[in-house]
């Protein structure tokens, strides 16, 4: 038996490991449920989890104001709820104050250097079987993160004018991002298997941008991420929702390895079609619904499509099984186990 770091590295080298790889994305209120449901077993390894987050630790100034809590940018954020879930949204939006570029330039701007990693390697050495991960989804994450500090329309709009202000201040995310990404695995001395990044890149309907805006704006910000990991002997992987299908040669021009949060709810996002278009280049993360199946199928349609994602999707290799986003509030328990208990092929 292959361990769970041996499992994705076989996968994502388009071999066809012991079992498919497995990864999980929760809202609070299923972990919740799931801790529960475990009674003090650690849930990752109950769930049969191949991959294993790291992280740096800030101690820079914590900002204050009139919201909720603020994160490094400024940004400040509330509680909403909902009937199923709470969820925290952007309220005091910093960055859409900055309209000049004088203003940018005084603005207090994160320090990177205030990130701590003197314990890296030790958080590495604690999981070091299973699939080691670094940075994550909002890593730039230039669309939503930019967005949720200066309102979407104004990023896009700063997008595709060319906007001085508005690149300006994306510029400021990608940079600090890139030197949290570049000391995390300096850091690490070559523990890290995976740099995970995000940039949602599509729609329900298609992808966000043309491909040319794609290859002028996005893939000089994101490629030297994709580089750095390879420079650090790492896999790079993207998180993006939506559908990308026609910007996934552009994807394998860049060097990504792995592609992440798979929708398999738009039309261009056929699992068995982008498998065979271009699952001998790019190893894909998702494509279990959590729009359709997961909170509204019964346990048996819940199984049926991991049993199709596992046998033929995972054929050869080039798949980790895994929701396509965070399992929302609103997802029957009993889905969510019937999910890794047929991934597995044991009970829970």
């Amino acid at each position: 038996m292959l361990t769970p770091k041996e499992r994705v590295k076989t996968a994502c080298a388009h071999r066809e490991p012991d079992r498919v790889p497995l990864q999980g994305y929760f809202t609070p209120e299923i972990w919740r449920q799931l801790e529960q449901h475990f009674a003090g077993r650690n849930v990752l390894e109950a769930l049969g989890i191949d991959l294993r987050g790291v992280h740096g630790r800030w101690q820079g100034p914590k900002r204050t104001g009139p919201a909720d809590f603020y994160d490094l940018w400024g940004v400040g954020y509330r509680a909403v709820q909902n009937e199923f879930g709470t969820y925290h949204e952007a309220c005091d939006l910093a960055l859409a104050r900055l309209q000049t570029m004088d203003q940018v330039q005084a603005y207090d701007w994160p320090d990177p250097a205030a990130w701590d990693f003197s314990d890296l390697s030790e958080q590495c050495a604690r999981v070091a079987d299973y699939a080691i991960c670094f940075a994550g989804a909002g890593t730039p994450d230039i669309v939503n993160g930019v967005s949720r500090g200066r309102g979407m329309e104004q990023v896009l709009a700063d997008i595709m004018t060319g906007d001085e202000v508005g690149v300006a201040i994306i510029d400021r995310r990608v940079a600090f991002e890139y030197e949290y990404c570049r000391r995390g695995l300096e850091a690490a001395g070559g523990k890290i298997d995976i740099l995970c990044l995000g940039e949602d890149c599509g729609t329900q309907n298609g992808r966000l941008f043309s491909e040319r805006v794609f290859r002028e704006f996005f893939v000089p910000r994101l490629k030297p991420f994709i580089d750095l990991a390879h420079e650090h002997g790492a896999l790079a992987m993207l998180h993006s929702c939506g559908d990308t299908h026609e910007i996934m040669p552009i994807f394998i021009e860049m060097g990504l390895d792995i592609l992440d949060a798979m929708q398999p709810e738009p039309a261009g996002m056929n699992p068995e079609r982008i498998k065979r278009d271009f699952g001998d280049r790019l190893t894909f993360c998702g494509l279990v619904s959590t729009q359709q199946t997961l909170p509204h199928g019964t346990a048996e349609e819940v199984r049926a499509e991991v049993r199709h994602r596992k046998t033929v999707i995972g054929k050869g290799g080039g798949y980790i099984l895994s929701p396509a986003h965070c399992i929302q509030p609103d997802t029957p328990l009993e889905n969510v186990l019937a999910l890794y208990e047929e991934a597995l092929g044991r009970p829970l």
